[in-house]
């Protein structure tokens, strides 16, 4: 009786959390705007009428344009021109450079990135992103004729494991990078199975 109702709960938290936390992100960061957005906007318009949800609408507006921006050449270059100078910065060029990469996975523009391959290792067949066909633009230790740099996620946490791999031991895995990585941080649980 006890176990049923175990199970029970368990089947139904396993159901709820998800949803409970998507909703609460997203609440979160729509406080988050909110706040930092009615505070710049009382600074610069004091005698603005302001309502709730107006600080979610222009922050909005002010990604939606810095997109638009971004599609102009000279905006990008000068973007990257200020990237650079943070890549110079002792503390800061290690932070951004993890935020931009990290970010840069999952940007869908980035055909270099994302290819989802299976990977023979010992006998164990692991999911793995090509991150790097071209080795020879890596440095010294890692230049290898025969090898493609491969990352293998693992499950439940952020984090895996970069390796140069023999080509021989990839293949190519039919399953799109979203499938994948829903499989791979799930531990295989979602049911969907590379092919």
């Amino acid at each position: 009786m006890l176990n049923s109702i175990g199970r029970t709960l368990l089947t139904g938290l396993i159901t709820i959390l998800p949803i409970v936390l998507t909703l609460y992100l997203l609440y979160w960061l729509a406080i988050s705007s909110e706040n930092v957005m009615r505070s710049m906007l009382h600074l610069i318009f004091p005698d603005l009428v302001y309502f709730p949800g107006l600080g979610v609408i222009v922050g909005l507006v002010i990604v939606f344009f810095v997109g638009l921006m971004m599609k102009a050449f000279i905006v990008r270059q000068l973007f990257l021109f200020s990237e650079q100078l943070l890549y110079r910065l002792p503390l800061i060029k290690t932070i951004y450079r993890a935020m931009r990469d990290l970010f840069d996975f999952f940007t869908p523009k980035q055909d270099k990135f994302g290819r989802v391959v299976t990977v023979n290792l010992n006998g164990m067949e692991l999911i793995g992103f090509v991150t790097q066909e071209d080795t020879k633009k890596l440095s010294v230790p890692f230049k290898s004729s025969d090898g493609v740099l491969v990352y293998i996620p693992m499950s439940y946490m952020i984090g895996g494991f970069t390796v140069l791999i023999p080509r021989k031991d990839i293949h190519h895995c039919s399953m799109s990078m979203d499938d994948a990585m829903q499989f791979v941080l799930t531990a295989g649980i979602t049911g969907k199975k590379p092919d």
